[in-house]
């Protein structure tokens, strides 16, 4: 029954407290009989040990379980918490992507933070229906109503306040339904917090439930043309016309939902559950999933039914001693072990050997998945996140998930003691469950350098991969993050212009060449100049040179003969590609060959070639170096506030700001800051905000840099 089920997320800002309700909510659902806790380490959910040692969600995780509608009906509640610190972005990312709606978690205290809103942002993009929870109501300086304000003016929601506290932080009674008009609050004397007392609201909070009651009211008509002109007319509003309204203007994404409550001390999350159960979508809810046939790329719709042909997308990969679990979500169709499926993203066939629907790190053993179900499959050897799985007969391919890029660089070394094969392997896979981590190795400084969303990324990641190769925890000398060395460019000071003599005699036959060269560094205009000419030839094989290297043959007498002219040029980009002086390559640069002289026993290819690469480094001694740094576009956006800090802070990077904006309280910085400087800026950033700007970063330019200001490699003491 496709209308008993609800697929949902609980997503926000680190420490609101979403892995504590997850927890009540298992325990409230009977699904688990003691109540986990974030402090002691024994949360379903949170069962990495990393997690657990950290006090923080770093993956997400998938539960069910089953509740009751108010007719008394079951309903299969399938739940995902997810990571609320930014670093951990693609968890959240990929959750949204399949999961049907969302419920937000705020502290009352914080109100909307910075990852609320990027959470927020993510569930906009999807279009995911959503309600809000306002937790922690308990906590000293609560704010209530302050946090439903920042909603509309932070996340440009808006809110429908369906319950609101009886009292806030060490006053806190119990919470007010405001569509029954009842206080509901503990049995303080019930030890398992099961108890509650449902009362007519007290003449203390009556008079602030009324008035709340009327916006909640009005804020439901905009879903109901009924219940607005029972306003109009002055009738009382039946409660299950409010809940339907209540439904329909969160499906349609109209409003949100507002309730209240304090999942550590137990108030508010049964109610948070009837909310889910009455306001979110089921699968039938939600439109059919677009497609496209992976061969015609005709558009395809799959709509949310076991008769429809099979289709599933993988949206997580994690990788396992007996092999890879991977986390699908069902669209259509029915998916059952031992089948065969095609991987429509890479072509593969693939056969699902069994599959699982998870309790943290527990697993209950099904023996079909339909529509809807999110599950955990074995036995997939080429599937991975962002693949789809359909019938071999009616193909489909769903979008893949769209994850943002790493912003963070760190060079990574290994202790020699170590297995390289098995550093590398475990390294692979690593990258692969996490699409935003990315490894290269970097062609001129040789170091292997890891790609994140933060320096907290990076640290985790180091972590899962010590455990992936066996080497404890506290060993912090055999895989050590490091800075990684800026990669700079060169060119010469000025312009040079002479001859060069190559002569060298072996026994037998000699090596001679001689030949004239004007080195020649270029501007701006005159590259601009050369690839317009390149790009009037219209010869496909005449590129314009990535590093602006250009070669060009001026000898018209015949000085030297053409066969040695193409071996000067080899030895010329041979030597540009690493300096003789700093090992970095050279860019903005012509070679002018005008004049050469050769001899009719001694002179060779190989001659020339030699020839061309000793001239050049004679080159370099004689018009200098100049070095380039590589420079970043940088946008950093923050509250308006922390504008001047944001400033100053860039200035002091050798950073120029280019340009600066300010919209609803949001300030946005623009500005071009040398890569050398940017390491460790998320932190900076960080501190500087309370946590509350993001950036992000795209290469700009190279710009010149003195020598004393590069971050230069230590001269190699063999050499």
């Amino acid at each position: 029954m496709l209308d008993k089920v609800r697929n949902i997320g609980i997503m926000a800002h680190v420490d609101a407290g979403k892995t504590t309700t997850t927890e009540r909510i298992l325990y409230y659902s009977g699904t688990k009989h003691k109540v986990g806790d974030v402090d002691d380490g024994d949360t379903t959910t949170d069962f990495d040990p990393l997690e657990r040692q950290k006090g923080i969600t770093i993956n997400s995780a998938a539960v069910s379980i089953d509740w009751a509608d108010r007719a008394g009906d079951p309903i299969a509640i399938n739940i995902i918490d997810t990571p609320g610190h930014v670093d951990f972005t693609a968890e959240v990312e990929r959750s949204l992507r399949v999961l049907d709606g969302a419920v937000g978690v705020f502290c009352a205290k914080g109100g909307v933070e910075v990852q609320s809103g990027t959470v927020w942002r993510q569930a906009n993009k999807y279009k995911v229906p959503r309600i809000a929870y306002v937790n922690k109501l308990d906590r000293m300086g609560a704010d209530f109503w302050g946090c439903v304000e920042q909603m509309k003016t932070k996340l440009g929601a808006n809110p429908v306040v369906v319950t609101i506290p009886a009292g806030q932080d060490s006053a806190l009674e119990g919470v007010i339904d405001l569509i029954e008009m009842k206080l509901i609050t503990r049995d303080l004397t019930d030890k398992t917090n099961r108890k509650f007392f449902t009362t007519d609201v007290p003449e203390k909070y009556l008079a602030e439930a009324q008035k709340r009651r009327e916006q909640m009211l009005d804020g439901v008509s905009a879903a109901s043309d009924e219940i607005t002109e029972l306003i109009l007319e002055g009738k009382d509003v039946p409660h299950n016309l409010i809940r339907q309204a209540l439904r329909t203007g969160t499906l349609g994404n109209i409003f949100t939902p507002v309730h209240c409550g304090s999942s550590k001390h137990f108030h508010g999350v049964q109610q948070l559950l009837d909310l889910v159960v009455d306001c979110m979508p089921s699968p039938l809810d939600r439109p059919p999933v677009d497609g496209l046939h992976p061969k015609t790329k005709e558009a395809l719709l799959r709509k949310p039914d076991a008769a429809e042909p099979m289709s599933a997308l993988a949206f997580k990969t994690v990788a396992e001693v007996n092999g890879d679990l991977v986390y699908i979500r069902v669209y259509s169709g029915e998916m059952k072990p031992g089948e065969t499926y095609t991987n429509t993203t890479n072509g593969k066939k693939e056969r699902i050997a069994r599959f699982y629907r998870m309790m943290g790190d527990k697993r209950i053993s099904l023996e079909k998945a339909g529509p809807g179900d999110i599950v955990a499959a074995m036995g997939l050897s080429d599937t991975y996140t962002g693949n789809t799985l359909s019938d071999p007969d009616r193909p489909v391919a769903l979008e893949a998930i769209q994850f943002p890029k790493p912003v963070v660089a760190q060079a990574l070394s290994f202790s020699k003691t170590l297995d390289s094969g098995k550093v590398g392997e475990a390294l692979n896979r690593l990258v692969r469950d996490d699409p935003t981590l990315k490894t290269h190795t970097d062609d001129e400084t040789k170091d292997t350098i890891l790609s994140g969303m933060g320096e907290l990324h990076l640290e985790i990641s180091v972590e899962k991969l010590k455990r992936a190769v066996g080497v404890s925890q506290d060993d912090v000398k055999s895989i050590v993050l490091g800075k990684p060395r800026v990669a700079y460019r060169q060119c010469l000071a000025r312009e040079v212009d002479f001859e060069y003599k190559f002569s060298k005699q072996t026994g037998g036959r000699g090596k001679f060449a001689v030949i004239s060269v004007k080195y020649k560094p270029l501007t701006p205009e005159e590259i601009q100049e050369k690839v317009k000419e390149i790009e009037e030839l219209g010869d496909p094989k005449v590129k314009p040179d990535p590093n602006n290297v250009y070669f060009v043959n001026g000898i018209t007498q015949g000085s030297i003969s053409k066969e040695y002219i193409p071996s000067v040029e080899e030895g010329l980009r041979e030597e540009a590609k690493k300096g003789y002086k700093y090992p970095f390559p050279f860019v903005d640069l012509e070679f002018l060959l005008h004049f050469g002289k050769m001899h009719d026993v001694d002179s060779s290819q190989d001659a020339f070639y030699l020839c061309a690469r000793e001239a050049f480094r004679e080159a370099q001694e004689r018009g200098g170096i100049e070095l380039r740094e590589p420079v970043m576009k940088i946008v950093v956006i923050s509250p308006k506030e922390y504008q001047g800090q944001i400033s100053g802070n860039i200035s002091s990077k050798r950073g120029v700001i280019e340009e600066t904006s300010e919209e609803k309280g949001v300030a946005m910085v623009t500005a071009k800051v040398p890569l050398a400087n940017l390491f460790g800026y998320t932190n900076d950033l960080r501190s500087a905000t309370k946590g509350q700007a993001s950036f992000s970063m795209d290469f700009s330019h190279y710009e010149r840099v003195p020598v004393e200001l590069a971050d230069l490699p230590k001269p190699d003491a063999k050499k």
